[in-house]
C-alpha cells in the first residue's frame, strides 16, 4: 500500500469520524428551551404581534448538531464537538423601531443558556427587550471570556456571581438600568481588558479596587450617577487606554500625575463636577486622540503646549471657566477632526490657525466675544459643523460658504449678521440651518428648497419679510420650521413637506383665514400662529390634524365660537385661544382630551438627537409681570389651557375637572356667570389657575383646599361670596389681591371676619405680610416645542450627526431660552 493511499485512508476515516459527532443532547435541549421560552414570551406580549426570531429558523429538534446552526459556534476535537460561542444580538429587529411601546421580557428566558457550561462567548446585546434582574446561573460559564448584554431593559444591582467568572476578559453591560453602587468585587476579575457599564443607573464612587485589574484597557463608565472624586489609584492602570468617565458628577481634580498613564488614547471627563486646571502632565500623554473636558468647572489659562500633541485629533474643552489666550500666537502640531471652544473667553476675530486644520469636520466656537465678518478662508474649507452661534459676529454671509460639498449643520444664531442670504444656499447640502437672532432681511430665500437634505429650518427674530414661499417638495426632509418673529406677511404659507412636526409662524404679520391646506401635514405636532393677524372662525378642518399636541392661535382677531370637535384632537396637550374674540360657551368637549386627562407618555427618546446641544425656546408666560419660561425638558408633561381675554359666556363646565394633568387653566378676561364648578378642586396638578374679571359668583368651592400643587391664584373682580376655603397650600397664597372686588368674601387672607365666627371668641389673626403684586395674568409671549426627533432623524442617522442623549428632568419654570441654542 503506498503512502498516498494510506493518508487518503487516514483522512477519510477522521472525517467520518468529525462528521458522526455532534453536540451534546442537553446543550441542545438547552438552546431548543431558549428558543420556546423566548417565543412563548413574544407571544405573551401584545406589542410584539407578528415579529420574528432572526436566526434562530435553523434551530429545530430534526437537526441532529446544533453545531450546524446559525448564531452558533463549536469546538472540535476528535471525540467530542462543545458549543463554545452564542451569538444572539438583535434576534428581534423588527421591534427595534417600536421599543417604546414594548413591555420587557423578562430575564429568565436566559436561564437554560446558562446550562451551557462550554460556553466562551455568549452575545445577548440589542435585544432591549431582555429586563428585570438578571437570572441566577451566570456563575455556571465558568470559561467565558467574552460577555455582551448591552442595549437591553436589564434592572436591579449587577449579579454577583458576575464576579466568579475569573476568565472574563470583556464585559459590557451599557444601555441597561442596572443600578446601585459598583461592587468591590469588581477588582477579582484580574484579566478584563474591556469594561463598559454606560448608561445606567449606577451611583456612589468609583470603588478602588478597579486598580485590581493589571490588564484592563478600556473602561468606560459614561452616563450614570457616580459622584465622588476620581481615584488616585486609578493611574495603576498601567495599560489603559481609553477612560470615559462622562456625563456623571464626579467632583475634585483630574490626577495630578495623569500623565504616567502612557498608553491612554481617549480621555473623556466631559459632564461632570470637576474643577481646577488642566495637569500638566495631560502633556506626557504622547498618543492621546481624543481629549473631551467639556462642560465642567474647570478654570485658568488652556496651556498652548496641548497644541503640541501631534496625535490628537479630537479637542473639546468647551463650557468650562477656562480661558484661550489669544495674544499668544500658537502653532498646533495636530490635525484635528473636532475641535469645541465654547465658552472659552476667545476674543477678536476667529483665530486663524484653524485654516491650518485641513481635516477638521466640527468646529464650535460658540458663547465668546469673537467679532468681525464670518472670514472667507472658513466659508471656503470642508467642514461638516459650524457652530458660531452667541458672538458679536457681523456682515454677510460669504456666497462661497454654502458650496461646499461638505457643510451638514450651520448654527449662527444670536450675532450681528446682516444682509440678505445668497442665492447660493440652494446649493447647499445642509441638514440643519439655524440663523435666530441676527438681523438678515429680504425674502424668504427661493433657492431654499433645493437643499433636500434639509431638516431643521430656524429663520426666527430677524428681518426677514415678504409674502412670497417657494413650495418644498414632497419628498422634502423639512420637519422643524421656526419662522416666528418676523415680518412675514400674506396668508399662512402651507408649501412645506408633508412631514412637518413643528411649525412656528408666531409674531409675523400673516393675515387672512387659516389655509384648509393646513390639514397635508399629517405628523403635525405643535402649530403655532400667535401674534399675527388672523381673522375668520377656527375652522372645523383644523381638528383632523390629529397628532397635534400644541396649538397657539393666541393674540389674533378670530370670532365665533370654538368648535366642539375639538375633543378630536385626543394628542392635544397645550391649547392656547387666548387674547382673540371669542364667543359663546366654553364647549363641554374640552374635558374630554386625553392629552390633558392623562399624563402624557414620554420616552427618553424625545429628547434631540443630535451629537451637539440644541435647545428648545421655553414656553414663555408672563407670570406677575415678568417672563419666566417653561424648561424644555418638562414641556412634555405639561397640559395648559388658556382661553383668557375673549368674549366667552355661559358657565364653566363642569367637564373642565376631569383635566387631571392640568397645570395651567386660565379663562380670566370673559363674560363667564354662575359658580365655580366643585370638579376643579379635583385638578391635583394645577399650578396655576386664573377665573379672575369674570360674573362668576357662590362660594370659592372648598375642593379647591384639595389643590396641593397651587402656588398661583386669581379671582379677582369677580361676584363671589363666602368664606375662601382654607389649607396648608392655599394659606401660603397671601396676596389680598387674590380675592379683590369680590364684596361678598370672607377670611383670613383678605382679614375680613366671617359671620359664623363673629360669635366664636378666638385670638386676633396673626399678621400675614403681604407682597405687594400686581394681578395676575398668564399670557404665552411665545410657544415652545420638545424634541420629538425620533421618527424623522433616524432616517438620517447614518449622517452620523446623531447620538442618543438621556434626558434629565430640570425645573419646571426658568429663565427663557432660545428655542435652539448652540
Amino acid at each position: 500500500m503506498s503512502w498516498l493511499t494510506t493518508l487518503t485512508i487516514i483522512i477519510t476515516f477522521y472525517l467520518s469520524l468529525i462528521t458522526s459527532l455532534s453536540c451534546p443532547l442537553n446543550q441542545k435541549q438547552s438552546l431548543l428551551q431558549f428558543k420556546h421560552s423566548l417565543i412563548t414570551q413574544l407571544s405573551l406580549n401584545q406589542s410584539s404581534n407578528n415579529t420574528q426570531l432572526v436566526g434562530l429558523e435553523t434551530w429545530n429538534k430534526s437537526s441532529l448538531d446544533c453545531c450546524s446552526w446559525d448564531l452558533v459556534k463549536c469546538h472540535i476535537t476528535k471525540s467530542s464537538k462543545q458549543v463554545i460561542s452564542l451569538d444572539l444580538c438583535n434576534l428581534i429587529p423588527s421591534l427595534v423601531m417600536d421599543i417604546t411601546s414594548l413591555s420587557s421580557i423578562s430575564s429568565n428566558v436566559l436561564t437554560p443558556l446558562f446550562d451551557v457550561t462550554s460556553l466562551i462567548s455568549l452575545d445577548i446585546s440589542y435585544n432591549y427587550v431582555f429586563g428585570g434582574e438578571f437570572p441566577k446561573g451566570l456563575g455556571n460559564l465558568s470559561k467565558l471570556v467574552h460577555l455582551d448584554m448591552k442595549m437591553n431593559s436589564f434592572s436591579g444591582f449587577i449579579p454577583q456571581e458576575l464576579f466568579v467568572l475569573k476568565k472574563l476578559e470583556y464585559l459590557d453591560m451599557s444601555s441597561n438600568s442596572f443600578s446601585g453602587a459598583l461592587s468591590f468585587s469588581v477588582g477579582g476579575l484580574r484579566k478584563l481588558k474591556f469594561l463598559c457599564l454606560d448608561e445606567n443607573y449606577f451611583v456612589g464612587k468609583i470603588p478602588n479596587q478597579i486598580a485590581d485589574l493589571p490588564e484592563l484597557r478600556n473602561l468606560s463608565l459614561r452616563q450614570n450617577r457616580l459622584s465622588g472624586q476620581i481615584p488616585v489609584m486609578i493611574l495603576d492602570l498601567i495599560s489603559l487606554e481609553v477612560l470615559d468617565l462622562s456625563n456623571n458628577s464626579i467632583s475634585g481634580e483630574i490626577p495630578a500625575d495623569i500623565g504616567v498613564l502612557s498608553n491612554l488614547s481617549t480621555l473623556v471627563l466631559s459632564r461632570n463636577l470637576l474643577a481646577g486646571g488642566i495637569p500638566a502632565s495631560v502633556l506626557k500623554l504622547s498618543g492621546l486622540t481624543v481629549l473631551q473636558l467639556d462642560n465642567n468647572r474647570f478654570s485658568g489659562k488652556i496651556p498652548v503646549s496641548l497644541f503640541n500633541l501631534e496625535m490628537l485629533n479630537q479637542l473639546d474643552l468647551g463650557s468650562n471657566r477656562l480661558i484661550f489666550d489669544t495674544s499668544v500666537r500658537v502653532f498646533p502640531k495636530f490635525q484635528l477632526s473636532k475641535l469645541v471652544l465654547r465658552s472659552c473667553s476667545l476674543s477678536g476675530e476667529i483665530p486663524r490657525w484653524i485654516s491650518n486644520q485641513t481635516s477638521l469636520d466640527f468646529l464650535d466656537l460658540s458663547e465668546n466675544d469673537l467679532k468681525g465678518n464670518f472670514p472667507i478662508w472658513l466659508a471656503e474649507m470642508e467642514i461638516g459643523t459650524i457652530i458660531l452661534s452667541d458672538n458679536k459676529l457681523s456682515g454677510s454671509l460669504p456666497p462661497t460658504l454654502f458650496r461646499s460639498q461638505s457643510l451638514s449643520v450651520l448654527a449662527l444664531s444670536r450675532n450681528n449678521f446682516s444682509g440678505e442670504l445668497p442665492d447660493t444656499i440652494g446649493d447647499s447640502d445642509l441638514i440643519i440651518l439655524m440663523l435666530s437672532d441676527n438681523s438678515f432681511s429680504g425674502p424668504f430665500p427661493e433657492t431654499l428648497p433645493n437643499i433636500y437634505r434639509l431638516i431643521l429650518l430656524d429663520l426666527s427674530k430677524n428681518n426677514f419679510s415678504g409674502d412670497k414661499f417657494p413650495t418644498f417638495s414632497p419628498l422634502s426632509f423639512l420637519s422643524f420650521i421656526d419662522l416666528s418673529s418676523n415680518r412675514f406677511s400674506g396668508e399662512v404659507p402651507t408649501g412645506f413637506s408633508p412631514g412637518v412636526i413643528i411649525l412656528a409662524l408666531g409674531d409675523n404679520e400673516f393675515s387672512g383665514h387659516l389655509p384648509k391646506d393646513l390639514t397635508n401635514f399629517s405628523q403635525l405636532k405643535h402649530l403655532d400662529i400667535q401674534n399675527n393677524r388672523i381673522s375668520g372662525e377656527i375652522p372645523q378642518f383644523l381638528f383632523e390634524l390629529s397628532s397635534l399636541q400644541t396649538l397657539s392661535l393666541r393674540n389674533n382677531s378670530l370670532t365665533g365660537s370654538i368648535p366642539s370637535n375639538l375633543s378630536n384632537l385626543t394628542h392635544l396637550q397645550i391649547l392656547d385661544l387666548s387674547n382673540n374674540k371669542l364667543v359663546r360657551n366654553i364647549p363641554s368637549g374640552l374635558g374630554n382630551l386625553p392629552g390633558m386627562i392623562n399624563p402624557p407618555y414620554t420616552s427618553s427618546l424625545s429628547s434631540a438627537l443630535f451629537s451637539f446641544n440644541i435647545q428648545f425656546q421655553d414656553l414663555i408666560v408672563n407670570w406677575k409681570n415678568s417672563k419666566q419660561g417653561l424648561s424644555k425638558y418638562n414641556l412634555d408633561f405639561y397640559s395648559l389651557l388658556d382661553l383668557s381675554n375673549n368674549r366667552l359666556s355661559g358657565r364653566i363646565p363642569i367637564s373642565l375637572g376631569m383635566l387631571k394633568s392640568l397645570k395651567l387653566l386660565n379663562l380670566s378676561h370673559n363674560h363667564l356667570i354662575g359658580n365655580i364648578p366643585v370638579t376643579l378642586g379635583s385638578l391635583e396638578s394645577m399650578e396655576t389657575l386664573d377665573l379672575s374679571y369674570n360674573s362668576l359668583s357662590g362660594e370659592i368651592p372648598p375642593t379647591f383646599s384639595n389643590l396641593q400643587e397651587l402656588n398661583n391664584l386669581d379671582l379677582s373682580n369677580n361676584r363671589l361670596a363666602g368664606k375662601i376655603p382654607d389649607s396648608p397650600q392655599l394659606d401660603t397664597l397671601n396676596d389680598p389681591k387674590i380675592y379683590t372686588n369680590n364684596e361678598g368674601l370672607c377670611g383670613i387672607p383678605i382679614q375680613v371676619a366671617c359671620p359664623e365666627d363673629a360669635s366664636q371668641s378666638s385670638p386676633s389673626p396673626p399678621q400675614v405680610v403681604y407682597a405687594a403684586q400686581e394681578s395676575f395674568s398668564w399670557m404665552a409671549a411665545g410657544i415652545g416645542f420638545p424634541a420629538g426627533f425620533v421618527v424623522v432623524l433616524s432616517s438620517v442617522y447614518m449622517t452620523g450627526f446623531f447620538s442618543f442623549k438621556d434626558v434629565k428632568k430640570q425645573s419646571s419654570f426658568r429663565k427663557s431660552k432660545s428655542w435652539y441654542s448652540f
